[in-house]
């Protein structure tokens, strides 16, 4: 998943029991800085969920880039399997777990795409072969042989060789903004810490729940 680009975050708190936070989004911050310390790798991986046509849900790991007011951002081909899936349900959920930490942060909301310019901006923050793997790759899309990939990121590197790799049209950004977030933290015998964060649309204030465990 990785491939090594900056990511942006709002300022989290700096002290206090979590659970007397009074919105999510200054928490999560807070919690995330703390992951970064702690998590061997990777501390920005979290579960994207969506559903297919036929309802079913589908799961696996992304990387989270950006995260401020309006939202939660992360990047794809636009022609993988979770790129037709938000754009035919534009819903969906992300779960962080931090193993070092025992928490977990748990979202859900609605998806937008992420503007042109936003996704230049990060695409130019990528590795060039990162760039170049987002040229090779048909995501999802069935490979007839390992060799087959590695020829088309040889065919894309001839191609790029000099200058500016530009930004596929196919690939950019999702931004989740979310409705419900859930913070999860654990106490000794499973006498856990849960609260939850819920707000009946975008820009409307946050209501605050202790959940039992």
């Amino acid at each position: 998943m990785s491939d090594s680009a900056p990511i942006q975050h709002a300022r989290g708190l700096t002290a206090g029991d979590f659970t007397a936070a009074d919105e999510p989004l200054r928490l999560f911050a807070s919690w995330f800085v703390e992951a970064g310390r702690s998590e061997v790798a990777e501390a920005n991986a979290m579960t994207l969920a969506t559903v297919d046509a036929d309802g079913l849900p589908n799961a696996r790991m992304v990387l989270l880039k950006e995260f401020d007011e309006r939202g939660f951002v992360f990047y794809t081909n636009l022609d993988s399997q979770k790129g037709q899936e938000l754009r035919a349900t534009p819903k969906a959920a992300l779960v962080f777990h931090w193993k070092s930490l025992s928490r977990q942060v748990r979202l859900r909301g609605t998806i937008e795409p992420v503007a042109d310019a936003e996704a230049d901006a990060y695409f130019a923050t990528r590795p060039r072969l990162a760039q170049i793997g987002a040229w090779a790759s048909k995501q999802s899309a069935p490979l007839e042989s390992r060799m087959a990939f590695e020829r088309s990121v040889a065919l894309h590197m001839a191609k790029f060789a000099v200058g500016i790799v530009p930004r596929p049209s196919n690939w950019s950004g999702f931004r989740l903004s979310p409705l419900i977030v859930e913070f999860w933290q654990d106490r000794p015998y499973r006498l856990h810490d849960r609260i939850e964060f819920r707000r009946g649309g975008l820009g409307e204030p946050w209501r605050k729940t202790r959940l039992y465990p």
